[in-house]
C-alpha cells in the first residue's frame, strides 16, 4: 500500500505543476499587449496602434490613449509619416443609424487632468494616400503634431486587419508575436 501511495504522489506534485503553468499561459494570454510609452511636456502618449491594410488600400487608421497631467489644454492638429501623403484627426459617430465621419479642422481638445482614447469608431487618426500596405507586427513610425507639445514621434503597433484593440487580430485573439518570450520561466 505504501508503494502506492508513494507513487501517487509524484503524479499529483506534476499535475500541480501542469495546473500552474497553464493558469500561468492564461494569464499571459489574456494580458494586454504592452505598447510603448511617449512622455511630451504634459502628455502621456500610449497604446499607439493601426491596423494592417490590405495591399492597394490608400487609407489607413491610427489609434492612441493620450493623458494631459498637466493644468492646460493642448490639441492633437495632425500628424506626418513617410508611408502616408497626410494624417488628418477625424471623428466617426452614429446618427439616427448612420455612421458619419468629419475631420476635426481645429484638432482634438486634451483637457487638462482628461484622457483621450482615440480608437474605431470614435476619434482616430487618418492616413490617407498610403505608399505600401501596413503589415501586421510592423512598427509604424508617426510624428504627431501637437498645438503645444508641438511635434512628437510615437512607434504604432500594426495589428491585424479589422483588430479592435492594440496587439489583438480582427476575431479579438493576442497576436502572438507581441507575446513577451518566456522561455527561460521556470515552473
Amino acid at each position: 500500500m505504501q508503494i502506492k501511495e508513494a507513487m501517487k504522489r509524484p503524479a499529483l506534485l506534476s499535475m500541480t505543476g501542469a495546473i500552474a503553468a497553464v493558469a500561468m499561459l492564461c494569464f499571459f494570454l489574456a494580458a494586454p499587449a504592452r505598447a510603448e510609452e511617449v512622455r511630451a511636456g504634459d502628455l502621456v502618449i500610449t497604446q499607439a496602434w493601426s491596423r494592417a491594410t490590405p495591399g492597394g488600400a490608400k487609407i489607413g487608421g491610427g489609434y492612441l490613449t493620450i493623458e494631459n497631467k498637466g493644468s492646460t489644454p493642448d490639441r492633437l492638429i495632425g500628424g506626418s509619416a513617410d508611408v502616408a501623403g497626410k494624417i488628418e484627426v477625424h471623428e466617426m459617430t452614429m446618427n439616427d443609424g448612420v455612421m458619419t465621419m468629419r475631420p476635426l479642422d481645429k484638432g482634438l481638445s486634451i483637457e487638462p487632468g482628461k484622457t483621450v482614447k482615440l480608437a474605431p469608431g470614435g476619434y482616430h487618426l487618418m492616413m490617407f494616400d498610403l505608399k505600401g500596405p501596413l503589415k501586421q507586427g510592423e512598427k509604424l513610425p508617426v510624428t504627431l503634431q501637437f498645438e503645444k507639445a508641438g511635434k512628437v514621434q510615437v512607434s504604432f503597433d500594426v495589428a491585424g486587419v479589422g483588430a479592435q484593440a492594440p496587439g489583438h487580430d480582427a476575431g479579438g485573439h493576442m497576436d502572438m508575436k507581441e507575446m513577451p518570450d518566456h522561455s527561460g520561466m521556470k515552473m
